[in-house]
């Protein structure tokens, strides 16, 4: 249920407020890896539901590269490594900080400057392993600069994950399936000075920060009942949520129902 295991944190991919793009999309395949490029387009504004058609303006790129092969013996692995470039009117915390520590701001506005393009670049890295018929590993890295602020996706400068997933074959019930895994999230050193002044972003900012990493350890059982009828309840524990060692930990519940018909 997790943002950060269901894409990668650190990588704002370009997208309006309800995760969508125009874009274009080239791919290269061979039978053991493949590339891809992509020109996209970006929001107006940070989380913004209108995207900016101006692409001399904003704009981003983003290349992947997949590789699959056999680590363990007869058992093939994927690893993918990612990069991209956005292009956007996105403000700087260095900057924003600057101004409110002038007397110009009466906070640190990440917003508040004059129609700009700046740059956002970062990296990550994916991969899935089977160690078994009913067995595997995968893990995560991302990273991106952390000067300029998150336009798309959320408030993570570098993240790392590592998990196991199982389905029930070794119990006799081949069709449930469960997953544990721990991830760690973290911001910039100018993103927690922003936020430690009282800056506030598109999703985080209560007046002051405690600066701690996000630790987060979520697992989930998903169970088949019958036929496409497939509950599953989950758990996460966070401890320093939204990195701030004053609040937390938190536990959070949940529960899902699949339906296949």
């Amino acid at each position: 249920m997790n943002w950060t295991v269901d894409n990668n944190g650190s990588f704002d991919y370009a997208a309006d407020t309800r995760g969508f793009t125009f874009a274009g999309l080239v791919e290269y395949h061979e039978k053991r890896w493949a590339i891809r490029f992509a020109e996209a387009l970006m929001p107006k504004v940070a989380n913004g539901i209108h995207l900016d058609g101006d692409m001399g303006r904003a704009h981003a790129e983003i290349i992947e590269f997949e590789v699959h092969g056999s680590v363990l013996h007869k058992r093939d692995g994927i690893l993918r490594l990612l990069t991209f470039v956005n292009h956007a009117n996105m403000g700087s915390y260095r900057d924003a900080v600057e101004n409110y520590l002038a007397g110009l701001t009466p906070r640190p506005e990440i917003t508040a400057h004059p129609l700009q393009t700046t740059i956002k670049y970062g990296f990550g890295l994916n991969f899935e392993q089977p160690l078994s018929e009913w067995l595997d590993i995968f893990g995560r890295w991302g990273w991106n600069e952390g000067r300029h602020e998150p336009f798309a996706y959320t408030e993570v400068d570098q993240t790392v994950q590592v998990g196991l997933g199982a389905n029930g074959k070794a119990w006799r019930r081949k069709f449930d399936r469960r997953h544990c895994r721990s991830h760690k999230n973290g911001v910039s050193r100018d993103h927690q000075k922003y936020l430690a002044l009282g800056g506030l972003g598109f999703l985080l900012g209560d007046g002051r920060l405690n600066y701690g990493r996000e630790n987060i350890v979520e697992a989930y059982y998903t169970v088949h009942v019958w036929r496409g009828f497939y509950p599953a309840l989950g758990l996460q524990h966070i401890n320093n949520p939204g990195y701030n060692r004053d609040r937390g930990p938190v536990l959070v519940p949940s529960a899902r129902l699949h339906l296949e018909f």
